[in-house]
């Protein structure tokens, strides 16, 4: 980046915003985070990382004078069967937040507004579609994710009407170290009974973490990037073919199917994510010359196992 920012961030003790908040900071940005506990985090606060709480004077002084406002809370959609109950936490845990965002936004004076409010979202969005290639244009789904995202979507795009520019990065299946789908599989691969989840036949729109936490920043330099952007590598592999790499990278073999209707009857509905076909296709950030820095699946695998 070519100079520091004011910037506020949700979600930043999760699995992406974690690292993501380490970056920033090492770059020099002066970070607001908003967290349900912020006395939690008193010993971390510095000169140029603090800490507020949801609530809303907090926020609305937090949001003043930001640059730029990057979104990423949100209850964790894997782990379990969902409930109504956890059906309820995963909507409300991002449209409410969404909502108070945008009405801190609405409650400081125009020039005391952030310029970019990056607002996260999934390839959820789109529901199962098979082989059909997935641009941003796509059309949406209407399982319960892709409602989700589109209502989520819908809240954070009400911040163009303030004069704030909106980006929303669509994050597909994150690779990283410590949690997502890696998390999950790679203990079968190291006892030697890994292989395909699912059909097999689904595709998989991977990304590896350091490319979401770079594509989470691009609309900073990209000033002209507005609106639904896929966050996943240009080159999206069916499952077998996932766990295929896998194996290869681990030196094991990928031969033990874990069926489809297996994983419904342990997680019922939560099984969607996993065994839907999302391949999907980041057309807005290619046109925008983005340059990732893991477009093959193997050398990805490699650097995380």
């Amino acid at each position: 980046m070519e100079n520091e920012k004011r910037i506020l961030l949700t979600g930043a003790t999760g699995f992406i915003g974690t690292l993501l908040r380490d970056q920033l900071l090492k770059e020099g940005h002066f970070i607001t985070i908003v967290t349900r506990n912020p006395q939690r985090y008193r010993a971390a606060q510095t000169k140029n990382q603090q800490f507020i709480s949801w609530d809303e004077t907090s926020l609305i002084e937090g949001v003043r004078g930001q640059d730029v406002v990057i979104h990423l809370a949100g209850e964790s959609i894997a782990g379990g069967r969902w409930s109504d109950e956890v059906k309820k936490r995963i909507y409300d845990s991002r449209i409410q937040t969404t909502q108070k965002l945008v009405y801190a936004f609405q409650s400081v004076g125009k020039d005391q507004r952030p310029a970019l409010f990056i607002s996260a979202s999934a390839v959820g969005i789109y529901g199962n579609q098979g082989n059909s290639h997935l641009p941003e244009s796509a059309s949406k789904g209407s399982d319960f994710l892709s409602r989700v995202c589109i209502d989520w979507e819908k809240e954070a795009v009400k911040a163009e009407a303030l004069g704030i520019r909106v980006a929303i990065p669509r994050i597909g299946i994150v690779l990283g170290e410590g949690g997502g789908i890696l998390d999950k599989m790679v203990l079968a691969f190291k006892l030697f009974a890994g292989g395909p989840v699912g059909s097999g036949r689904q595709y998989l729109p991977w990304v590896h973490i350091l490319d979401v936490c770079k594509g989470l920043q691009f609309p900073i330099q990209a000033a002209e990037l507005q609106g639904p952007y896929n966050l996943c590598a240009p080159d999206p592999v069916t499952m077998k073919e996932f766990a295929a790499a896998m194996g290869r990278v681990m030196h094991r073999p990928s031969m033990f199917k874990v069926p489809g209707w297996a994983l419904k009857l342990g997680l019922g509905e939560a099984a969607e994510p996993i065994t839907a076909s999302l391949r999907a296709i980041p057309k807005v950030l290619l046109e925008h010359q983005f340059s990732f820095e893991f477009s093959d699946l193997e050398e990805a695998l490699a650097d995380l196992l």
